[in-house]
């Protein structure tokens, strides 16, 4: 189960995300095999399990922990998972379109190409590691802190993001076209790249630095020539 702890970097201004505090029970060790459509996983430990190309769209995970596992081109289309902490993932090509991550815990993953487009993430931490070209287009982001990891080139064209912070985060050439927010703090962003969608910042709040930082886009947006 989770037990969900009040956000912190909102300074006053908006309200900050609401973090899960994943408290896992006594868990059984996974048997081993393969992934199965619409399975239902309560309260496993996965360790260190390859589910290269294996088909689990529309399974549940629940109170579960998944550690050192890889996740290459694997099917989890419309998976849910819920109460689960996720420990070193692995993989590229995971497939989680439409899936719903609610009170998750990602850590120190490295993963490429994830497809998360028209998924639901409530209440998710995502912690250290590296993710590039991650795909979430459409999806609706709510209470959810990108900590401590390396986002390259992420998309977030036409999503709603709300109650979302980057802390101590680096986003490279970020995709936002498109994008609806409320209450997003890019303050605590280490780095702040922008490649698509500035003028949909609207609804974020930004630090005195990144706004110079960004001044040329935003320029470049507005038509603006500056010389001298």
């Amino acid at each position: 189960m989770a037990r969900t702890v009040a956000g912190g970097s909102g300074g006053g201004r908006g309200k900050g995300a609401r973090r899960p505090e994943v408290l896992l029970p006594e868990l059984e060790p996974w048997g081993g095999g393969e992934l199965e459509p619409d399975g239902d996983y309560d309260g496993l430990e996965f360790r260190e399990a390859d589910f290269a190309g294996q088909d689990g769209a529309g399974a549940r995970f629940m109170d579960c922990a998944l550690t050192g596992c890889a996740f290459d081109e694997a099917g989890l289309r419309h998976a849910r998972l819920l109460d689960t902490v996720l420990t070193a993932p692995r993989g590229v090509g995971t497939n989680l379109a439409d899936a719903t991550l609610r009170d998750v815990e990602l850590v120190d993953a490295r993963l490429g190409g994830t497809q998360l487009h028209g998924a639901v993430l409530e209440r998710v931490v995502v912690r250290g590691g590296k993710i590039d070209y991650l795909n979430l287009r459409t999806a609706r982001l709510r209470d959810v802190v990108f900590e401590g990891c390396v986002l390259v080139e992420p998309d977030f064209g036409d999503a709603v993001l709300e109650r979302v912070e980057f802390v101590d985060c680096t986003l490279k050439e970020a995709d936002f076209t498109g994008v609806t927010m409320k209450d997003v703090d890019l303050r605590g962003a280490a780095a702040l790249e922008i490649s698509r969608g500035v003028e949909r910042l609207a609804g974020a709040v930004i630090s005195t630095s990144q706004l110079l930082d960004l001044a040329p886009v935003l320029a470049a947006q507005l038509g603006i020539r500056v010389e001298g």
